[in-house]
C-alpha cells in the first residue's frame, strides 16, 4: 500500500544491487509512491521502479496519471546540534516550555506536526482539534459510497496513535476560542495554552446559508459528519437532494446514485462543474449520467427548506425561488467553503478571503502566528488543494526553528474529477482553488 511518507514503516533503502530506492510525490494529492513497497492495490509488487510502471497507471488515492508525479526527497530528522549556553537556557526556559500550539488536526496540523518533530526531537509541540484527531484521505469520502468501504476503514491512524508516535499533546474535542498575542495565549474550551508559536490549520468550513439550516441539511466536510450521514441511509435506498454541482456535490451525487439512491443536484448554473469543465465536458457528463438514477436541475436558487411530516410524505421540503418544489429524505449541501474567521478576528490578523500570509515564508500579520492549508490566502487567492500542504509544513518548520528552508512557492496542479461514471483529469488549474472554491469540495 502506498502511504504518506510519516506512515510508512522503515525499511531497506537501497536494492539488493546497492541502487537506493526512490520515492516520488503525486503533485495533486501529496500521496507518496515508494519503490521498495510497490502498490499492491495497483498490481505493484514491491521493489517496482518508477521508471517500470505503465504508462496509463494512475494514482490510487486521486486517480492522475504517472506523468503529474515528481521525485520526492523525504526530510531527515534532524536535531539541533548547538545547545543554549546556561544563562541562555534559564533566560529562555519559560518561554519555551509553552512550545508551538498547532490548531486543526486535518492532513495540514499533523503535516505541521510532522515537520517540526522531524527538525526538532525535544520541542513542546500541542494539537488542538474539535473532532477525535484521526488520520485520513479526505479525498476518498467522495468515493467510498460507490465502492461500498466500511467507514472505519477509512481512518489510516487514529489520532492518539499519531500523538503518540509524534510525542504531541493532543487535546481532542477541543474548540479554539480567542488569542490573546501580546500575553502569547490560545483560550480554549479546556482552559488556556500559553504559546511560543502558534500555527493556525483549522482549514476551511462548508459555507453556511440562511436558507438551507444546518438542523435539516447535511454537510459533509469531515470524516465525523460522513459516518453519520452514512449511518442516517441505512440499508434502503434512499431519495437526497444535493446544493451544488461543484467538484463534491457532483461527486457525492455520482457515487450515491452508482450506489443505488435517487438523486436530485441543484445548482445556480446551467451546467454542473460549470467552474472546471467546458460546456462540452458537462454535457458528456449529463449524458453518462441518463444511466443513473440521478436529475441535474440548473439555473435555479434555494428559497428554503422545511421539515415535512404525515403520512406518505418524505422528510424535507425544498422550494426554489423559481417556485421549483423538491420533496426528498436528505438534503446535502455543497455550496462550497469559507475560512472561520473568528480566531484570526480575535488576534487581529490580516484578511483577504483567508489568514493573508506572506507569499514565501507563509507569516502572517502578527508576530509569532503561522498558517497554511486551507484557512490561508496568498495574495488574496486561496488554494484548497492537498499538494502544497507538505511544502507549506516544511517552510513553516524551518522558519520557526530559525533553519534555513526555500521559500514556499503556489504552483498550479493537476485536478482529478472523479465523477465515476466520466472522470476528467484536468491537466494544471491556472488559479490555485478556482474550481473547489465555488464547488463546495474540500
Amino acid at each position: 500500500m502506498i502511504l504518506p511518507p510519516q506512515d510508512r514503516p522503515a525499511s531497506s533503502t537501497t536494492d539488493a544491487s546497492g541502487l537506493p530506492w526512490a520515492l516520488f510525490i503525486c503533485r495533486a494529492c501529496g500521496l507518496i509512491y515508494d519503490e521498495a513497497k510497490g502498490d499492491a492495490d495497483s498490481g505493484l509488487a514491491a521493489g517496482t521502479r518508477f521508471a517500470d510502471i505503465p504508462e496509463d497507471w494512475a494514482c490510487p488515492l486521486c486517480g492522475v496519471g504517472k506523468a503529474d508525479f515528481e521525485p520526492y526527497v523525504a526530510e531527515q530528522a534532524v536535531r539541533q546540534a548547538r545547545r543554549p549556553g546556561p544563562a541562555a537556557t534559564r533566560a529562555g526556559a519559560a518561554r519555551r516550555s509553552a512550545g508551538t500550539v498547532i490548531v486543526g488536526a486535518g492532513r495540514a496540523g499533523w503535516q505541521m506536526a510532522q515537520a517540526l518533530r522531524e527538525r526538532d526531537a525535544d520541542m513542546p509541540i500541542t494539537l488542538v482539534t474539535a473532532c477525535n484527531g484521526d488520520i485520513y484521505d479526505k479525498p476518498m469520502l467522495s468515493v467510498a459510497m460507490a465502492r461500498g468501504m466500511a467507514t472505519h476503514t477509512l481512518s489510516r491512524e487514529s489520532g492518539a496513535q499519531a500523538a503518540q508516535r509524534l510525542a504531541v499533546r493532543l487535546l481532542a474535542h477541543t474548540q479554539a476560542v480567542s488569542i490573546t498575542p501580546g500575553s502569547r495565549q490560545l483560550r480554549t474550551s479546556r482552559g488556556t495554552l500559553r504559546y511560543q508559536q502558534l500555527v493556525l490549520a483549522h482549514g476551511a468550513q462548508a459555507r453556511r446559508l440562511p436558507q438551507l439550516p444546518p438542523a435539516l441539511c447535511w454537510h459533509i466536510n469531515h470524516l465525523q459528519a460522513y459516518t453519520q450521514f452514512r449511518a442516517a441511509l441505512g440499508d434502503q435506498a434512499q431519495h437526497i437532494a444535493i446544493v451544488g454541482a461543484g467538484l463534491i456535490g457532483s461527486e457525492l451525487a455520482n457515487d450515491l446514485a452508482l450506489a443505488g439512491h435517487q438523486l436530485t443536484l441543484l445548482d445556480t448554473q446551467s451546467r454542473p462543474l460549470a467552474a472546471c469543465l467546458s460546456e462540452t465536458q458537462s454535457q458528456q457528463l449529463l449524458d453518462a449520467w441518463r444511466e443513473l438514477r440521478l436529475h441535474f436541475v440548473g439555473g435555479v436558487e434555494i428559497n428554503s427548506v422545511t421539515q415535512l411530516a404525515g403520512d406518505g410524505l418524505r422528510g424535507k421540503q425544498i422550494d426554489t425561488v423559481c417556485g421549483q418544489r423538491f420533496s426528498v429524505d436528505h438534503v446535502i449541501v455543497a455550496a462550497g467553503l469559507e475560512t472561520p474567521n473568528r480566531l484570526a478576528r480575535s488576534a487581529g490578523l490580516a484578511w483577504d478571503r483567508g489568514i493573508a500570509v506572506q507569499a514565501g515564508t507563509l507569516a502572517t500579520s502578527v508576530d509569532g502566528i503561522h498558517a497554511l492549508g486551507d484557512c490561508i490566502s496568498v495574495d488574496g487567492t486561496v488554494s484548497r488543494f492537498i499538494e502544497p500542504i507538505t511544502r507549506q509544513a516544511h517552510t513553516l518548520a524551518a522558519g520557526i526553528l530559525g533553519q534555513q528552508a526555500a521559500p514556499y512557492v503556489a504552483a498550479p496542479v493537476p485536478l482529478r474529477v472523479k465523477t465515476g461514471s466520466l472522470p476528467f483529469t484536468l491537466p494544471a488549474v491556472p488559479q490555485p482553488g478556482f474550481c473547489r472554491e465555488g464547488a463546495g469540495s474540500r
